[in-house]
């Protein structure tokens, strides 16, 4: 377990500012605060490293993580199902990452295949992939209705879709994305990601133990090779089924395996279906199998990260929602991990798109 203590800093727990050029929200990290969703393995301390700075007038990828470029190793890497081949820095170039799969999807419009290199936009493309499926630390767009798409970009737009936590720095960068987005490119964007169905890409393992992970600068969780397994404890770990390809490749097709507490899912069944005594049943919004109904988005098979993150900014007011907020207000962390866990096991067919 050494190397597992070495990777996890305990921290002392501040009072921490989300927010970028839009406003700002101040949000005190609770016990009870879900780091595990933001990618995170400890409470916030002194020594993390917090968001960039990101003004209003920054380029949005000034807002983001970045390092020192990755040498090239000039090994083409193959994926199954595919002729192609690319390097690990052509999968990763920016402003055009590798399109594995062009039959998986429609002609991409340009903003999503390549962005716009001179204004600092990065191509959508790059987080979610050409298909929209997306990965545990950012978004799965993929069969998403328009409109939902569309109110989402104005909401990232105008500050009212924020990060709770002040770590997570891909999201002041989606914000910054959004607002420097034409309408017609958001256009472009809605209608194109909506036109794909969202497939089955989580697999639910209930366990008292998880592998050990180190975790990417946004936040992707990848199992440490050799090591022995960890406690999990009261928190969901999410690895890729194949972390190679993952993150090597970024493989649009791979999938997740969700460690989640033993009970999660008979209890996210619960809250999910009735309420629990704590909230409404969310087929009531979300449709009797959690794919959407209309305008209203599936949330069934989304990684649990996301959704969690999702529910847990709700509740802390930096991501608004008129709606949902009533709905999160008596439910606990706990009670979202379950929910989460549950509604990732669930299948997204038939989603609303």
């Amino acid at each position: 377990m050494k190397r597992y203590f070495e990777l996890i800093s305990l921290g002392i727990v501040l009072t921490a500012v989300a927010g970028t050029a839009s406003g700002q929200a101040t949000v005190e990290h609770g016990e009870d605060w879900p780091d595990w969703a933001y990618g995170l393995l400890a409470p916030l301390s002194a020594n993390d490293r917090t968001a960039p700075p990101c003004p209003a007038d920054s380029r949005p990828i000034d807002c983001a993580y970045i390092g020192a470029p990755t040498p090239d190793d000039g090994i083409k890497r193959a994926l199954p199902g595919t002729d192609l081949t690319f390097t690990r820095n052509e999968a990763y170039f920016d402003y055009g990452p590798a399109d594995w799969y062009p039959g998986d999807h429609p002609p991409m419009p340009a903003i999503v295949a390549n962005g716009r290199q001179e204004d600092g936009l990065r191509s959508c493309a790059l987080c979610h992939y050409p298909n929209g499926q997306g990965k545990m630390e950012n978004g799965h767009v993929a069969g998403l209705p328009a409109d939902y798409i569309l109110q989402q970009l104005e909401a990232f737009a105008n500050g009212t879709r924020r990060s709770a936590d002040i770590r997570k720095a891909n999201t002041n960068e989606m914000a910054m994305i959004a607002a420097r987005m034409s309408q017609q490119e958001r256009q472009e964007v809605a209608e194109y990601f909506s036109s794909m169905p969202f497939r089955q890409m989580v697999r639910v393992i209930e366990a008292d133990e998880a592998p050990q992970v180190r975790v990417t600068s946004n936040g992707l969780m990848l199992p440490l090779a050799d090591e022995p397994m960890m406690p999990l404890g009261n928190r969901i770990i999410e690895v890729p089924d194949d972390p190679e390809l993952t993150e090597m490749s970024r493989d649009p097709r791979g999938g997740f395996i969700v460690y989640a507490p033993i009970g999660s899912l008979a209890r996210g069944e619960e809250l999910v279906s009735s309420g629990g005594g704590r909230t409404i049943q969310c087929g009531l919004c979300h449709g009797p199998d959690q794919t959407g109904i209309g305008p209203i988005p599936s949330i069934a098979g989304r990684t649990a990260s996301y959704t969690m993150r999702q529910l847990w900014d709700i509740k802390q007011g930096t991501r608004q929602s008129p709606i949902m907020t009533p709905i999160v207000a008596d439910l606990s962390a706990d009670d979202m991990l379950a929910i989460v866990a549950y509604l990732a096991s669930l299948p997204p067919e038939g989603s609303s798109d």
